[in-house]
């Protein structure tokens, strides 16, 4: 009877524990998602996600340099395609942009890559991911 008792507890324990990863999971943006972030050569840091949206892929990337009003070059590629080259500025209150484009899903692994270059500093950020 004891050894009943204590497998109860046991799968209790494990489902339980299930039950907390899964909205982790969820929260993360579902299946399908990449994301990547990292710091850039200054003090500045991004953020890059990848995720399929009915037929095409949804990119975001985002720069944070907590300074507003600095202009960056941006370029975003897939698989050395350009899907997006422009300038943005940092805007208040965090002194950060995001760039979001939605691109065609190309046939295979479609591999970002994502460049800012802030024009007054020379800082760089350059982030990856492959969906």
């Amino acid at each position: 009877m004891k050894l009943i008792g204590s497998s109860l507890i046991i799968a209790s324990t494990v489902l339980a524990g299930a039950a907390l990863v899964a909205p982790a999971a969820n929260a993360s943006g579902g299946t399908g998602d990449v994301r990547a972030s990292g710091t850039c050569t200054g003090t500045s840091t991004w953020k890059l996600k990848a995720k399929p949206d009915n037929g095409k892929i949804d990119v975001a990337f985002e720069v944070d340099s907590n300074v507003v009003g600095q202009t960056w070059s941006v370029r975003i590629t897939d698989n050395r395609t350009a899907v997006f080259t422009g300038t943005r500025r940092t805007t208040a209150p965090s002194g950060s942009f995001t760039v979001a484009p939605i691109v065609p899903n190309r046939a295979g692994a479609d591999a970002f890559v994502a460049r800012a270059t802030n024009s007054a500093t020379g800082e760089s950020c350059v982030g990856r991911v492959t969906l």
